[in-house]
Order: C-alpha cells, then sequence, then structure tokens
C-alpha cells in the first residue's frame, strides 16, 4: 500500500523485476486517468483539498504523507507513464502544456507538494528517456504501487557522492547529496555521482527502501517549503548493482532537457502565485473592501501578472513541443526560451506577494490566515539555482542573433 511506503520507507522491500506485460495498479486507486485531459482535471479537482491541509504540515521535518496518498488515489503518480503502462502520457512533447497545468494546479493547493511532484515526474521521464525497457516496466510498476521517485543532484563539492567500483559491475558509494527533498520519503531517488578516473557522472536508482541513507535532518531549517524534507543525505556505504545504473555517463547533462526542465518548476511557483491571488481576493471581499479603487487597481494588475504567467506557459510548452527541438539548434532555442519563462514567472511571482502585501496589510499576515505560510513557501521556492546565469544565457543568445523558432 502507499500509505506504507510514504510512513516509513525501510518498511519496504522490492519485490517487483524486469517485465514486459502491463500489470494493473499493485495499489487500489479510486480514479484511473489515461489522457493529458484527465490528468488536468484530476489535479485541478485536487487543488483545493491540498490547500485546505497544508497549514496541518507546515512544520519543519514534517512530510505530506496524506496528500500523497491523495494523488495516488487520483491517478497523478503515473500520469507520466504513456498508457500502456497505467499513465496518462504527460511525457510526450505533444503533452507538454498539460503537464505544465498539471503541475501549476499542484502547486496552488501546496507549493511543497509541488516540488515534490515535480521531482518524482522528472525522475520517471529520465527514466523513460535514459533507461532500458526493462528499467522503464520495473520502475512504472513502482509507481503503480505508489512508490515516490525524485532527483537528487545537489552537493557540496567536498563531500559528494562518488561511485567505486566492486566486482561484477557493481559499485559502492561514498559521499552525500544535499536539498535531498522527500528524504525518508521517497523511495526511488535518482542520484548523480562520479564515476572513477574522470569518466563523467553517472545517473542511478537507489532502492533507498531496502538501503536507506544516513539523514542528517538539523540540515533543513528553512524559511519555508517546510514540508518538503530537503535534508542532508549520506550515501557512504551503500551498494549499487549494475541495473540500478541509468543510462551512459553524462546523459542527465544534455540539453535541452537538463536546463530546459526549469519550466516544470516555474509552473508550481505559478500556481503558489495564483493561490496568493485567490486568497487576496477573498480576503478583501470578506472584508467588503471591493468597492476601493486602490484595491481595484492591485487585484487588477495582479489578474495581469497572473495572465502574463500563463501565457509564458504557453509559449514554453508549444517552444518545447515544436518539431527541431532536440537537434542541437533547436535545444539551445529551447533552454533559452525555458530561461526566460523561469526568469519572468519570477518576477511575476514576486510582484504578486508585494501587491498582495498591500492589499491584505498587517492583519492579513497573522496566522492562522494563509498569507504568512504562502509568503514563505512562494519566497524560498522560488531561490533555484543561478537566475543571474540564466538571464546572461537568454541575452548572449539574443545578442548572438539566433532565432527562437530554430
Amino acid at each position: 500500500m502507499f500509505s506504507s511506503c510514504m510512513s516509513a520507507v525501510t518498511s519496504l522491500s522490492l519485490n517487483v523485476q524486469p517485465q514486459t506485460t502491463v500489470e494493473l495498479p499493485d495499489a487500489p486507486v479510486s480514479e484511473f486517468i489515461s489522457s493529458p485531459a484527465q490528468a488536468e482535471a484530476a489535479a485541478a479537482r485536487l487543488a483545493p483539498r491540498l490547500f485546505a491541509q497544508a497549514g496541518a504540515t507546515d512544520v519543519v521535518g514534517a512530510f505530506p504523507t496524506q496528500e500523497f496518498e491523495w494523488l495516488h488515489a487520483a491517478g497523478l503518480l503515473t500520469a507520466g507513464l504513456p498508457a500502456q503502462l497505467g499513465g496518462a502520457a504527460l511525457h510526450t512533447p505533444a503533452a507538454t502544456h498539460s503537464l505544465l497545468k498539471v503541475l501549476q494546479h499542484i502547486g496552488r493547493g501546496n507549493l511543497a507538494v509541488g516540488r515534490i511532484f515535480e521531482g518524482h515526474f522528472n525522475a520517471l521521464q529520465l527514466i523513460q528517456q535514459l533507461g532500458t525497457a526493462a528499467q522503464v516496466a520495473r520502475y512504472a510498476a513502482d509507481a503503480r504501487a505508489g512508490r515516490l521517485f525524485g532527483v537528487w543532484n545537489t552537493e557540496n563539492p567536498a563531500e559528494g557522492v562518488h561511485l567505486e567500483p566492486l566486482a561484477n559491475g557493481r559499485y559502492r558509494l561514498r559521499g552525500a547529496k544535499t536539498f535531498a527533498s522527500g528524504a525518508g520519503h521517497v523511495a526511488r531517488p535518482l542520484i548523480t555521482g562520479a564515476l572513477p578516473d574522470g569518466q563523467g557522472w553517472q545517473l542511478f536508482v537507489l532502492p533507498a527502501d531496502a538501503q536507506p541513507p544516513v539523514l542528517d535532518t538539523s540540515f533543513w531549517r528553512p524559511l519555508g517549503m517546510r514540508a518538503s524534507a530537503s535534508f542532508r543525505a549520506d550515501l557512504t556505504g551503500l551498494e549499487l548493482e549494475p541495473e540500478d545504473l541509468i543510462g551512459l555517463p553524462n546523459a542527465y547533462y544534455r540539453q535541452p532537457a537538463f536546463s530546459g526542465g526549469a519550466i516544470r518548476f516555474a509552473a508550481v511557483q505559478l500556481g503558489g502565485a495564483e493561490a496568493v491571488f485567490e486568497e487576496t481576493r477573498g480576503f478583501l471581499r470578506g472584508l467588503g473592501r471591493t468597492d476601493d479603487p486602490y484595491q481595484r487597481q492591485r487585484l487588477g494588475e495582479m489578474a495581469i501578472a497572473l495572465e502574463s504567467g500563463r501565457q509564458w506557459l504557453r509559449g514554453a510548452a508549444d517552444h518545447a513541443a515544436r518539431p527541431g527541438a532536440a537537434t542541437d539548434e533547436g535545444a539551445e532555442a529551447t533552454v533559452a526560451y525555458a530561461n526566460m519563462t523561469r526568469t519572468a514567472i519570477e518576477t511575476i511571482s514576486l510582484d504578486m506577494l508585494q501587491r498582495a502585501e498591500r492589499c491584505v496589510g498587517a492583519r492579513g499576515l497573522l496566522q492562522p490566515l494563509p498569507f504568512e505560510r504562502l509568503h514563505r513557501d512562494l519566497t524560498h521556492y522560488l531561490r533555484q539555482p543561478a537566475p543571474d546565469g540564466a538571464l546572461a544565457d537568454v541575452g548572449r543568445f539574443v545578442l548572438e542573433g539566433k532565432n527562437f523558432e530554430a
């Protein structure tokens, strides 16, 4: 059952073998979705329920266990798989806009849930892009059983993860990852590690239920996103089998998939900005301040900003799905457009927070109203790596006279 997976990763055992036939879900679900449109609808229905629960898990070290049970029951944990493996085909380029809308809905409900869900989707997508058919079938079965995936890439270079060779293609791990979101609850983290003798970076799936890393929970003392459980995870001494390795060395860093994926976290962030907008409007209605011309002006500006973000996501999705996106020239354009999108949505979200503060005043920032939590979570989540470098890359691209329609 999914609940046992989420509540105690170490209580699980991996009994799934590589397979070529499709199995029914291993845990009972209340909804089966098989198309991008159905995935969108499921996420939209779930968002208010996530929002209502978000305050209960807003505790350092907590994890939204129940919320991921809901996502599993809604069929969303497998939505990134093809229909023949029990999914809704959100992994295809043609479904990118539906994927971004799903992520926006989940982010509107709870940004911490959205962060972990985006990592779950990313890991399954990378396995499908880089793994063997047997690996894809194996991990699809895990997803159907409700096991959570994630991507752990961030590390302190002085203590980074290394793969030390053993006999018969096996490896022993040494080192740690930081900001390991969902640590202790993600059963199948997809992790990068350095191969010996400069052979490059290797992706691998750690069976964290059978081989749990040592977690340093004191690392995670954040401003916001408290329930994402982004601990330090020490992998030293754990061992890998050859079938745990995903793809060739350095495959994880190929473009446009590596940097172009920024549009996914931007979609979750825009969902958080949408929640700020909706709560601000509801707050003013509750106070009877809807006739105030200055409040109307601010809400008008917030509505424009939100719609601008939606259009950026639509443009990014169209760009990712266009013919030639995977060519060298097309990949460069896709990455530049993704960098524009993440930058624009960061600006939109920051502006949304500032206008909301002016609308609700000091009274609105008192607990138990949600603004204080929304402000912390969105502010923290907006701090994605290398924002200046992303913007500078856009400038380089346009200064070189290159075309976004390549």
